[in-house]
């Protein structure tokens, strides 16, 4: 069932944090402004571009980190889709968003964006919450974005999300904040873009990479993998390589911008996908 999005036409019903319910989990900040979040056992597992005023704390980053981390593994999304898919997640960090009632509203133009770079990425769906999510190693069956979605829209309200699909907007009405527009990321590409200097980084950066080397040595995972410290765009630390590849801070950078003049550029036309072998079972 698609979930309707609920704005009021400014694009938040206050400035005050406003828990979304679905998926996910209430904010501690509820009923309060956006805030700073400052180091220790609250602070954000990722998104923490979003750190200097957000909704979130650690309850909200750490099931966004889990679904990126599935993604990256099981879920066998190329680099883009990683991408896009942690922008995706962390949009429930955006104080834009934080203080809008209901699920994160998404720009349609970034769900489609999404949806072609994830097409070939494997999904399934979340048993507590029944929404799509990326497939696990104790999924069974797992398919392919293409089977599961048509559209970008469809997949991100498959994936738990409201979607600002303009056509659908009384003309004349003013325009609520979506998060994922060009101006939404060149917004994020920005704030990023000032951290890259900041002098705490490899302070900060220290202590997280002995926690995810723990994590990674917890996972039941048969791949090899390494988890490096290194100015990801949305964590300020954290960034998943493999074996054969490192995404660098400019690759991360560059991933962004592009995306936003995608977005600029887009000349909207159907989604197509094909379903053929679309489906795996997972036998890890």
């Amino acid at each position: 069932m698609h979930l309707v999005a609920s704005a009021s036409a400014s694009g938040t019903s206050s400035e005050l944090c406003i828990s979304p319910g679905g998926r996910f989990p209430p904010f501690s900040s509820e009923g309060k402004s956006p805030r700073k979040v400052s180091k220790g056992p609250k602070d954000l597992t990722v998104c923490r571009v979003f750190r200097k005023r957000t909704c979130c704390d650690v309850a909200q980053t750490l099931p966004a980190f889990l679904s990126i981390r599935r993604l990256a593994f099981s879920g066998e999304a190329n680099q883009e889709c990683l991408h896009l898919w942690e922008l995706l997640e962390c949009a429930i960090c955006d104080p834009r968003v934080g203080v809008q009632p209901g699920p994160p509203l998404i720009c349609s133009s970034f769900c489609d964006v999404i949806l072609q770079a994830c097409l070939n990425a494997f999904f399934s769906v979340e048993a507590k919450h029944h929404v799509l999510s990326p497939c696990g190693f104790n999924d069974i069956v797992c398919g392919k974005a293409a089977e599961w979605a048509s559209n970008g829209t469809e997949l991100c309200h498959l994936a738990g999300f409201s979607v600002y699909v303009p056509e659908e907007h009384n003309e004349g009405a003013e325009k609520p904040f979506c998060y994922g527009g060009k101006s939404s990321l060149d917004s994020i590409a920005n704030s990023w873009r000032g951290s890259e200097s900041g002098s705490s980084f490899k302070t900060e950066s220290s202590g997280l990479i002995e926690d995810f080397h723990q994590w990674v040595s917890e996972a039941p995972f048969t791949e090899k993998v390494t988890w490096a410290v290194g100015g990801m765009v949305l964590t300020a630390g954290l960034l998943f390589v493999s074996k054969r590849k490192r995404h660098s801070h400019r690759q991360k950078q560059a991933a962004i911008l592009r995306t936003a003049r995608r977005l600029e550029a887009r000349v909207t036309k159907p989604s197509s996908a094909t379903s053929q072998g679309n489906r795996k079972v997972n036998t890890r």
